[in-house]
């Protein structure tokens, strides 16, 4: 069934009441009371975006739109993120000088991103994600009478632009040769045949470069550690809904790719992407710096998903990180934490309850593997899986306080796997109609991402037992030095209030 011209319609229609009414808070003789009947409005367009999917009313093309269920799903994410921010922002941001204007940019961007995706033209697609960006860069730098903002928003704002010209000149360059500015046109195989192996090439490798500066992978991530001098609800949405675009841009180009150079460049930034994020998140003590060392890393194995073809699987951990991200930067206000010493013996913890969690995450990894062995995701998947329920088995049932404690982790280690189960099986049937296609990069490609990412583990594991080595302490202090910020943007005291003590 396919989206009728109706319903379109009216998801515009309400998109842009949305804008109108973030534009009416800007006029200072508004109430600020109004902020609410505007998270209102707001809750329009995610919502008709979700009948939308929930009746299955997706497919087709209709004009300039590609209205696939990948499209809609991704609207209503970014819209209902956005919503969700903004109704958080009305209490934490009160009596911030940019308090009007904080509801109009938010508005504007996730709009912005969100026609981006149901954009089926070229040109359009391109100008949409460009708004994101822009509007991206303005609420970093929307506080300017504070220095470090601005600081931040130019070293932002220089990387977009290079990600959004390294996409303009990759969607030109395609349109040169094939003729179409409509996606499912210029994607057709009849149209990427007329592609030269050497600009096939050049166009794949533009998209990544494209891709990997706003996903903040190395040696692009400078931007989003800067970016943490922005207010929270801001880093909420960065890392949420903006950062993880990566993943539909590569899932919507995925006929390009055929496994070559662009492919094994992109799978080894991402691998060593998670390293470097996985230590910065480690070694840091402020909280939201642990959060960009954790988002590049997260970003870093989407794309490895990307890389070895897993598009779905890499929408669906883009989806579920964008919530868990948000959810966190949300709570980053009450994030003290506690330093209590754990009064729990671990001397009397039966290490046969550790060995059979070992066992068992063997099985179910080489077991899953199995199933297709040829397939490079698989491998890497496998190697993940029974990694996490090692560490999940043994903190939750091996550490366990006595029989009760285990039957507890027992039985929260099965809900957990069965919510997730069922919330993987719900984003398939939205997203199984859409055909991606993607040859894999070759297997060695993929045994060497993998020896990265294992030999990161056992350094890891080494360094935390021989904490007083001259390598670990050179280790932990170049991570250290990599997840700061540069002086100009930072500040030790908000110098931009003194002009209100004088």
């Amino acid at each position: 069934m396919f989206v009728s011209s109706s319903l379109l319609t009216l998801f515009f229609i309400m998109l842009i009441a949305s804008g109108i009414s973030g534009l009416v808070f800007l006029h200072p003789r508004v109430p600020l009371s109004f902020v609410r009947i505007h998270i209102g409005i707001l809750a329009l367009p995610p919502l008709v975006s979700l009948v939308i999917l929930a009746n299955r009313s997706v497919g087709g093309t209709l004009g300039p739109w590609h209205l696939d269920s990948l499209a809609w799903l991704m609207a209503f994410f970014v819209l209902a993120i956005g919503l969700i921010i903004q109704r958080f922002s009305i209490r934490y941001l009160m009596g911030d000088r940019s308090y009007r204007k904080y509801f109009p940019l938010f508005t504007f961007t996730t709009g912005a991103a969100s026609i981006a995706w149901l954009s089926g033209d070229l040109r359009l697609m391109v100008i949409c994600w460009g708004a994101t960006l822009v509007g991206l860069t303005l609420l970093i730098r929307l506080n300017s009478a504070w220095q470090v903002a601005g600081e931040a928003a130019k070293v932002s704002g220089r990387l977009f632009l290079l990600s959004w010209f390294s996409l303009f000149v990759a969607m030109i360059w395609l349109f040169q040769v094939t003729g179409q500015w409509q996606l499912s046109l210029a994607l057709t195989h009849d149209s990427l045949a007329q592609l030269e192996v050497w600009e096939r090439t050049g166009i794949q490798l533009l998209i990544v470069l494209a891709v990997i500066i706003p996903a903040a992978q190395w040696p692009f991530q400078r931007w989003l550690i800067e970016s943490i001098v922005a207010p929270t609800p801001v880093s909420a949405i960065m890392h949420a809904g903006l950062v993880n675009a990566g993943g539909i841009i590569l899932a919507r180009f995925s006929p390009l790719f055929n496994g070559g150079i662009a492919s094994i460049i992109l799978l080894l930034i991402a691998g060593i992407s998670v390293l470097i994020g996985t230590g910065i998140s480690l070694v840091q003590v402020d909280y939201k710096r642990q959060l960009v060392g954790s988002t590049i890393g997260q970003m870093g194995f989407m794309l490895i998903q990307c890389a070895l073809g897993a598009y779905i699987a890499a929408i669906i951990h883009l989806i579920l990180h964008g919530l868990f991200k948000a959810t966190l930067f949300l709570q980053a206000g009450s994030a003290v934490r506690s330093h209590k010493i754990s009064s729990r013996a671990h001397e009397g913890t039966s290490y046969l309850w550790i060995i059979a969690g070992w066992i068992l995450s063997l099985v179910i990894g080489v077991s899953f593997w199995l199933t297709a062995p040829g397939e490079g995701y698989r491998f890497i998947s496998a190697l993940i899986l029974g990694w996490s329920l090692s560490v999940s088995w043994t903190q939750l049932v091996a550490f366990g306080e006595g029989r009760l404690g285990r039957i507890v982790g027992l039985t929260c280690l099965g809900g957990a796997a069965l919510v997730y189960f069922i919330i993987h099986h719900l984003f398939y049937e939205w997203l199984h109609t859409i055909a991606f296609q993607s040859v894999q990069p070759p297997m060695s490609a993929v045994i060497i991402v993998v020896s990265l990412l294992l030999f990161g583990s056992v350094m890891g594991t080494w360094i935390a037992r021989h904490r007083s080595s001259v390598f670990s302490a050179v280790v932990y202090l170049w991570l250290v030095r990599l997840g700061e910020a540069k002086p100009k943007t930072v500040e030790s005291h908000p110098d931009y209030l003194k002009q209100y003590l004088s």
